[in-house]
């Protein structure tokens, strides 16, 4: 079977709520793919014999990114703290309490707009949710920041990825497929990337926190 005849035997239905699945449950707090995987869609919606839209692949992301998200919230909001000891203990490479910390800290200190911009950045795209039920940050402002938030980046995210896979489709014959390839890579290297830099930032908060403890009488 050749990748057209693959992807026409595909139930649309079924990558959409993929896309949805795995965007809704990193917002819960469980370290998954989402980017990746809204990426790896949004380039098959490009192919001549896709049984996908790209329209709808970017609603599904949003839906699931602003569904996840409050529930994130509300789970935050009732066990507090203690989910991210228990999330920690599950996840200590992601979710360590140095972590955390800092990224309540972002979440105390800038409200809406670390809750917007943490869906472009994939820690906070993990805990904002949980973190801002958890701070009890008034909900009908997360909820605003979120769906801005998931909007910017699930309609952003589809619309240059898209735009880009029909452009070197148009060029190249099956080009779509090796920017499927290269996108998901660089999503990787990318991430790689940003997550080595927020490490940075996490060590510095720490020991600057360290240190500011150290030199109170």
């Amino acid at each position: 079977m050749d990748i057209s005849s693959l992807l026409q035997a595909l139930p649309p239905e079924v990558i959409y709520a993929v896309v949805g699945l795995v965007v809704g449950v990193e917002s819960l707090g469980i370290p998954l793919p989402g980017e990746t995987t809204l990426i790896g869609a949004a380039l098959i919606s490009v192919h001549p014999h896709a049984p996908i839209a790209t329209l709808w692949v970017g609603i599904a992301a949003f839906v699931g990114a602003v569904l996840g998200d409050s529930i994130g919230y509300t789970v935050g909001r009732r066990m507090g703290p203690s989910l991210f000891t228990k999330l920690g203990r599950r996840f200590p490479r992601h979710l360590s309490p140095d972590h955390i910390a800092y990224a309540e800290h972002l979440v105390s200190r800038y409200g809406m707009g670390a809750v917007f911009g943490g869906r472009f950045v994939a820690l906070l795209r993990i805990v904002a949710g949980p973190l801002a039920g958890s701070l009890r940050m008034h909900y009908p402002r997360f909820f605003a920041a979120n769906a801005i938030g998931a909007a910017a980046w699930a309609g952003g995210i589809t619309l240059l990825v898209a735009t880009l896979g029909k452009v070197a489709h148009e060029y190249v014959a099956g080009a779509t497929w090796g920017l499927l390839a290269i996108a998901i890579v660089g999503g990787i290297a990318l991430s790689h990337y940003v997550g080595k830099s927020f490490q940075r930032r996490v060590a510095d908060f720490t020991r600057e926190r360290a240190e500011a403890a150290t030199a109170r009488p």
